[in-house]
């Protein structure tokens, strides 16, 4: 009589086992076995459990396992990580799980491995799947909030969504606690009320010990210098909108007396040299702003000219603050008096705070993350090697989402509290911004060829981003062409077809000019695309996320929002004017909450190309992920080599510093 070793993996997450009975059949080529209890091992956290089923002949190679959780009394929840079989003749099966089982609906698991729907052709392989999908497809629904924005999923609180895709107890717990237990909390509780200004900079260095953080305390010192402030536009929060300049835009009419001073060629001379740089905010001009503590806040839509220097300085030689030139729109110079200089860089960085946390971070990751993880978990189902691929790179996104449209930019969130663009300016900038992504600009070698900025000394995002997106398509390659041996298989995959497609439809809303693939003809299309969709989830989102206290923890450096007009005047500011700018005591404790809570490292952070979970069992793919891994590994000793030597180290593409997918 043919016996079967059943070895059953718990997850060590608390709350993750079951006192209820859990029943196991076998399911092969030539048949299947009887129902057979598990162990009750299984109520023990982290403990496997053991059966041994026994069929009255042999049922061929294994197929999947029919689960089932039964109860007489309480219904409880139970995650099992995966199961192990082996067979009569010593042959070894794993059947990934990594699921909830909450009710006594029987669940279908496969065996680990990989295949697409044209390969899966057995009548009982194509009902598993319709199974699987149709389930998902009513638990993962489509949800519209807002006309112009990117489709999310239907769930008003996290405690709606599917227990994989809510944070472990621990990480709940640990959120939490960290937003009580941050470093301004006793600060907070004192000044969260205060609507004043600030009376002056050394009040505002108080607030904490700055000297704790090295980046921050360096931001402190330096925020007034050009050179940082053009640093900032490489290698800070923002390092997508710089693009070499090779002619002036109509509506920036900067002469060669402004600048002359401070190009030794004429600005013909120094575009041609590749030395011209411009950022323009157009995106922002004309957006509502909001009132704030019963104060009106404002919001410029500036161009900045800046000049690569001949010692590879990035310098800024002309700020205009708003789009449409005029005699009270005057085109601010570094030989202005120094306030008047000051308070209009102090315009741009307001700009860019808004800008940067709706377009580059919020959509461009966030967004977009949660529409490739919903599109994913609606159309690919456990067995397919693409969902095996980018399902690590998709966990804890749909909560983090869901948190912050409750927390963040709802009516009442913070980011609505603190910004010059909360409200229905948020929403113009989100719809704006949708309209103008393109995929190439999600691609980071067509994003940095396209801005010109191939060249650029000292551009730490472009260095560390080209090397990080040659090791992950050269990894995402290796596996996909193990499983798509040529275009034709990628065209006759319906299940493939159907991902891409709903996410041009649900994300980036039909538009064609986006550029956004609609289907895959090509094995090539297809490994570019899912290398985007993990480097946008991953390496993108460390990029312009986690260095958002240390850019913007010294409140003038990054100020949330501006409580003055944009000057039509020079020669008018003071100190007195920058600190009346400024936003008032209560929005800056506010904001710099915010910005702590997001970009502190969690227990359970999941380094980039880390995956505890075993979704892939076959010899091949597992061994290009131990080549991925150790490509990693070795990128990041040359990142800490070279951080060493800069007054302020880039870490953020770190590959030991990204998270596996967004995260927080």
């Amino acid at each position: 009589m043919p016996a079967y070793e059943v070895t059953v993996y718990h997850s060590k997450e608390l709350f993750a086992c079951t006192v209820n009975n859990v029943y196991i059949k076998l399911v092969g080529e030539k048949g299947e076995s009887e129902d057979t209890q598990l162990s009750k091992d299984s109520c023990f956290i982290g403990k496997e459990s053991y059966c041994t089923i026994n069929c009255h002949d042999s049922i061929g190679n294994l197929l999947l396992i029919e689960i089932q959780k039964k109860s007489f009394f309480l219904e409880d929840k139970w995650f099992p990580e995966k199961i192990e079989v082996k067979a009569p003749n010593g042959e070894t099966y794993n059947f990934p799980m990594y699921t909830w089982i909450t009710d006594r609906k029987k669940r279908y698991f496969k065996e680990g491995r990989a295949l697409t729907v044209w390969e899966d052709c057995s009548p009982l392989g194509w009902s598993s799947r319709k199974q699987e999908l149709d389930r998902r497809a009513t638990v993962y629904r489509w949800k519209e909030s807002e006309k112009g924005m990117p489709h999310h999923i239907e769930a008003n609180y996290p405690s709606d969504l599917p227990l994989e895709d809510q944070f472990i107890t621990s990480k709940t717990a640990e959120f939490i606690g960290q937003a009580f237990e941050n470093i301004l909390w006793e600060k907070y509780i004192e000044l969260r009320e205060c609507s004043e200004a600030w009376s002056d900079f050394d009040d505002l260095s108080k607030l904490f010990d700055y000297s704790k953080y090295d980046i921050l305390d360096y931001v402190k010192e330096n925020w007034r210098e050009d050179d940082f402030f053009g640093y900032q536009f490489l290698n800070g929060l923002n390092p997508i909108l710089i693009r070499r300049c090779t002619a002036l835009p109509d509506n920036f009419p900067v002469n060669e007396n402004m600048i002359s001073l401070h190009c030794k060629g004429s600005l013909a001379q120094e575009m041609k040299k590749g030395n011209i740089f411009l950022c323009d905010y157009k995106i922002l001009d004309g957006v509502e702003t909001r009132y704030i503590n019963k104060q009106k806040q404002y919001l410029m839509a500036p161009l900045v000219l800046l000049h690569k220097t001949p010692d590879d300085k990035l310098m800024p030689i002309a700020i205009q603050l708003q789009q449409k030139p005029a005699a009270d729109n005057p085109i601010f110079l570094p030989t202005d008096s120094e306030y008047d200089w000051l308070l209009a860089k102090l315009c741009v960085r307001n700009a860019d705070f808004n800008l940067f946390e709706l377009n580059t971070h919020l959509l461009r990751t966030h967004l977009l993350a949660e529409v490739f993880g919903v599109s994913l978990l609606r159309n690919l189902p456990m067995v397919h090697p693409l969902y095996k691929l980018l399902v690590p790179h998709s966990r804890y996104t749909l909560h983090i989402n869901v948190l912050a449209r409750n927390k963040l930019i709802s009516q009442d969130g913070v980011f609505t509290e603190v910004a010059s663009s909360g409200g229905e300016g948020m929403i113009q900038i989100l719809r704006r911004s949708l309209s103008s992504i393109t995929y190439s600009s999600l691609c980071i070698p067509d994003d940095i060829a396209d801005r010109g900025m191939k060249d650029i000394p000292n551009f730490f995002y472009r260095d560390d981003g080209l090397r990080l997106w040659d090791i992950l398509h050269s990894f995402v390659e290796g596996i996909l062409k193990y499983y798509y041996k040529s275009d034709r298989d990628v065209e006759r995959d319906p299940e493939l077809q159907k991902w891409i497609g709903d996410i041009f439809e649900h994300g980036f809303l039909c538009r064609a000019k986006s550029g956004i693939p609609q289907r895959f003809t090509t094995v090539k299309e297809l490994v570019k695309f899912a290398t985007m969709v993990i480097f946008t989830g991953s390496v993108q989102h460390a990029a312009v996320n986690t260095g958002q206290f240390d850019f913007g923890g010294w409140m003038p450096n990054l100020p949330s929002s501006l409580r003055c007009p944009p000057p039509t005047k020079k020669n008018e500011a003071t100190e007195t004017t920058i600190l009346s700018a400024l936003p008032d005591i209560s929005t800056t404790i506010k904001a710099l909450d915010m910005l702590y809570l997001l970009t502190r490292k969690f227990s359970d952070f999941v380094p980039f190309g880390t995956y505890p979970e075993d979704h892939f069992t076959e010899e091949e793919p597992r061994r290009l992920i131990h080549i991925f891994q150790e490509r990693l590994k070795k990128l990041s000793e040359v990142i800490k080599e070279r951080n060493k030597k800069l007054d302020v180290p880039y870490k953020y593409m770190d590959p030991a510093e990204v998270e596996n997918s967004v995260a927080i």
